[in-house]
């Protein structure tokens, strides 16, 4: 397994919040879960730290995020700043061809919602913001959305309830709606109110139940993941047949 693909798996379980705040990610038993060298896990850990979705201390290790409510605040407001610009831009600038990507991913998110998979819904839900982050096509907006919706990734994961759920799909709908009518004040207006909802149902004096392991939120993870990279994989080239009349000297 490449670092990228560790990247992947590790990133994915994080931002899916099942891991409890505070859990150590040694070092030797990743690298014992996933068969690669501690070398490898080790880089691995110290980018994902560069990317703030864990915590390394020096001589201690690496471990899941615990954030407290004050930095909560901070990222919040710090989202309702950047992404609210960002809405206010698209607004201006969308294509249709952007616009139609954008009621694709509203149907695959309520889709989700309905089914009731949780899990789906919380990775579109993330996605709805970076697409909106990609589609100014200023990479260090990209970079900062991610790292910040990353962030409150986690949080929501671990604090909203589900109801909290289906109020998020019906504000991006309203933000969708917005942008789709070229509405600058109203795009903007509405992200900022979904920004301040979210971290408005969010409970950090919640439990969060130790869960499964992690070699086997790791197996979990990593077989979806595979399965994904097979699916988007091209079909191996169908074998040519010759032209007839080469079939016909070939039989003489």
């Amino acid at each position: 397994m490449d670092e990228e693909t560790i990247h992947a798996l590790l990133s994915r379980l994080l931002l899916a919040g099942r891991l409890p705040g505070g859990t150590k990610l040694g070092e030797h038993r990743l690298a014992e879960i996933l068969g690669v060298s501690r070398e490898r896990v080790r880089k691995v850990l110290h980018r994902l730290g560069h990317e703030r979705l864990i915590e390394v201390v020096k001589n201690r290790g690496a471990f899941t995020l615990a954030p407290d409510p004050g930095e909560i605040h901070l990222i919040f407001e710090a989202r309702r700043i950047l992404e609210g610009g960002i809405a206010a831009h698209l607004a201006d600038t969308l294509t249709q061809e952007q616009v139609e990507a954008l009621r694709d991913h509203m149907e695959r998110e309520s889709e989700a919602l309905k089914t009731g998979a949780r899990e789906t819904w919380l990775k579109l839900s993330a996605e709805f913001h970076f697409l909106l982050a990609a589609m100014t096509g200023n990479p260090i907006i990209q970079q900062q959305a991610r790292e910040l919706v990353g962030r409150t990734r986690m949080l929501v994961a671990f604090y909203e309830n589900s109801a909290g759920a289906q109020c998020g799909c019906d504000e991006h709908r309203a933000i969708f709606r917005a942008l789709a009518g070229g509405e600058r004040s109203r795009a903007g207006k509405a992200m900022a109110t979904h920004l301040a909802m979210v971290e408005t149902r969010l409970r950090p004096l919640a439990c969060v139940d130790a869960g499964p392991p992690l070699e086997t939120l790791i197996a979990e993870y990593r077989a979806e993941l595979e399965a994904e990279q097979a699916a988007a994989a091209p079909a191996p080239p169908s074998p040519r047949r010759a032209p007839a009349r080469f079939r016909a000297d070939a039989a003489t």
